[in-house]
């Protein structure tokens, strides 16, 4: 299989993408992107010189054209980060903020066990992608879940039941009462044997023996397609039999849904259908109609998840349980929160609130020095370059500049009604660098004016805020170097 790597928001042309995936047949690679374009993972924009440097993707730019044959006046953009398996290709989508590295394996194992963790909630088999009536059988992963499932609980087993006498089970009271001689001494029965029950595995299982077979068979084709090391999985080396050998496709089926019925274990149950489902379909990875993906087209949300787990965010933090440098004001609900206490609009005819107002992306409250530190935080997902000499790229834009600065405003009444007197206010972006990078700040006179904080800029490296949200430990602001 062929494996290559492709960077999240690159402009490609159709003829660099034909080389980078060694496809000579043009049919055959306009099918492959318009199957991607398809599931939202490749875009179209104009080719032209404003897109060529571009790191980022707005709705506007993008063209609803169709993919044709020698399309030379668009570019092809991948928003996408993870796995794709497409016909015989695998597809390693790493982040747009990687820059210096075109084959970033490194990096990208850590990435996919960001998304693991970010997707750890769901407790359900993504074995479909999309959610149409003509979304398409998501071999790999089911084939990540087989495994993963495999080294947290091992083999499918069942148990037999064994009566032996004066064993090193339990004892079976019900076989010794009604079946051994008692002797009777003092009113109390002794008996000399005892009938005891163990339970002992099934080595000649018919599930156990299907489990071993498609473990090896999954571990050998994502070892061909060099995928286990990027999820570092350890190879399964149980059996060499093919699955044809317990008998055709509708017995194995038939054998199955007989087990279902009469097993009533929760993981049990989710293995056998996992099973049947991998039976069923009978794909491969290299088989040309797969189509098979881990990852999302939605990176931004994964990087604001990732800030807001390790700057330990209080906007959902009941007022009650803040660490404030006063008791909290009776004005205020103990049980609300901080996202609540934003000021909604309001409309006089019929005078009344809506639901929708602001919404701050983190808050971290912390003591520095023994003042409270009040600081409002935003993640975007920018491949920001800010140089000495004016170039500016890759910002945000004054919607969410003007969006900062009344964040502050949001709050000014609580923060004054509590003491807190030191507020900051920041953007965090992502780099590929080793250290924290201050990038100065970005202000508005015209707000300034009103005693609002100008808004800090921090070049945040993803690779260690990665290892904080793994690890589940909680960043020092300090690290940051906001001052105050």
């Amino acid at each position: 299989m062929l494996s290559k790597y492709i960077q999240e928001q690159k402009r490609y042309t159709q003829r660099e993408l034909g080389e980078l995936l060694e496809e000579k047949s043009e049919e055959t690679l306009l099918a492959l992107l318009r199957k991607l374009k398809e599931y939202g993972i490749v875009k179209l924009v104009k080719a032209n010189d404003a897109q060529k440097n571009r790191s980022d993707l707005l709705e506007a730019d993008i063209e609803a054209m169709p993919i044709d044959m020698d399309n030379e006046d668009c570019y092809y953009v991948f928003t996408f980060v993870g796995v794709i398996i497409i016909a015989d290709k695998v597809l390693k989508c790493y982040p747009k903020y990687i820059l210096s590295n075109q084959e970033p394996k490194k990096e990208l194992k850590q990435i996919i066990k960001v998304l693991e963790k970010y997707n750890s909630k769901e407790q359900i088999i993504h074995m479909y992608n999309g959610d149409s009536d003509t979304r398409e059988f998501n071999l790999l992963a089911l084939q990540l879940f087989l495994l993963k499932d495999y080294y947290e609980y091992g083999l499918y087993t069942n148990t037999n039941d064994i009566l032996e006498t004066n064993g090193e089970g339990e004892i079976f009271w019900d076989k010794t009462i009604n079946e051994i001689f008692a002797l009777l001494q003092n009113n109390k029965p002794y008996y000399l044997e005892l009938k005891t029950k163990k339970n002992v595995e099934n080595q000649m299982d018919f599930f156990k023996k299907l489990h071993e077979i498609i473990l090896s068979e999954i571990s050998k084709e994502l070892e061909k397609a060099d995928l286990l090391d990027l999820f570092e999985i350890t190879e399964v080396e149980l059996s060499d039999e093919k699955i044809d050998s317990l008998g055709d496709t509708e017995y194995i089926l038939y054998r199955i849904e007989n087990e279902l019925n009469v097993q009533f274990n929760t993981r049990k149950q989710l293995l056998l259908k996992a099973m049947y489902a991998y039976v069923n379909k009978n794909g491969h990875l290299y088989d040309l109609e797969c189509f098979s993906m881990f990852g999302t087209n939605a990176f931004h949300l994964v990087w604001e998840k990732v800030c807001a787990a390790i700057l330990d965010n209080k906007l959902n933090t009941p007022l009650a349980k803040l660490e404030l440098p006063t008791e909290l004001k009776a004005k205020y609900d103990k049980t609300d929160k901080l996202v609540d206490i934003i000021e909604k609009p309001l409309w006089s005819v019929p005078n009344a609130r809506s639901s929708d107002t602001l919404l701050p992306d983190i808050i971290s409250i912390y003591e520095k020095n023994g003042r409270c530190q009040f600081i409002i935080f935003d993640a975007k997902y920018y491949n920001t370059v800010l140089e000495e000499g004016g170039v500016i790229r890759g910002v945000p834009g004054i919607d969410s500049i003007t969006k900062q600065y009344l964040y502050q405003l949001a709050y000014k009444d609580f923060l004054a009604d509590h003491e807190i007197q030191c507020i900051k206010n920041c953007f965090l972006m992502p780099t590929e660098k080793e250290e924290v990078i201050p990038k100065g700040e970005v202000s508005l006179d015209m707000l300034k004016g009103i005693g609002l904080e100008n808004i800090q800029v921090r070049m945040l490296p993803a690779k260690l805020a990665y290892h904080y949200y793994l690890t589940g430990k909680i960043m020092d602001v300090d690290e940051l170097e906001l001052g105050g």
